[in-house]
């Protein structure tokens, strides 16, 4: 039997940051599934909820912004790690925000790595580049929980 596809969970409420996320993979050739959430309810929506919208399985790896509508970044992230499903699930912080206390803060709720989002598009389609191999391809998650 196939081993399900690893599934990103993309929680960016930027639609052109979204985009060049999801272009930037492409580009390096990581077809895996993108599920996105838009803001912090949908994303605990989609982690959490029972309805048609939920993910069956866990993803393989969460790219997290801070700044979110609804529920900020680092109030998922708390969630995340305060579940037993989800609480070793990685966890990456992709956000515009070099501010202390939030890389301290992030590190603080069990972020597993925090990336500060390059502005130019070369650097930023490297940058996910590196970080879609490293996720899906080199590390090793802890066993499933679903």
């Amino acid at each position: 039997m196939a081993e399900p596809a690893k599934t990103i969970l993309l929680i960016e409420d930027d639609s052109d940051h979204e985009l060049l996320t999801i272009r930037a993979l492409r580009k390096a050739n990581i077809a895996n599934e993108i599920a996105i959430a838009r803001d912090g309810e949908e994303a605990l929506d989609l982690l959490f909820g029972n309805g048609e919208g939920a993910l069956k399985t866990c993803p393989q790896v969460v790219l997290l912004d801070l700044k979110l509508p609804k529920i900020d970044g680092l109030e998922v992230l708390r969630r995340i790690r305060e579940n037993e499903r989800t609480r070793m699930l990685p966890v990456v912080i992709l956000t515009s925000s070099d501010e202390e206390s939030d890389i301290i803060r992030s590190y603080r709720l069990g972020v597993n790595s925090y990336i500060r989002k390059p502005v130019n598009f070369t650097e930023f389609a490297e940058a996910t580049r590196q970080l879609g191999m490293y996720w899906l391809v080199l590390n090793e998650c802890p066993p499933s929980n679903n």
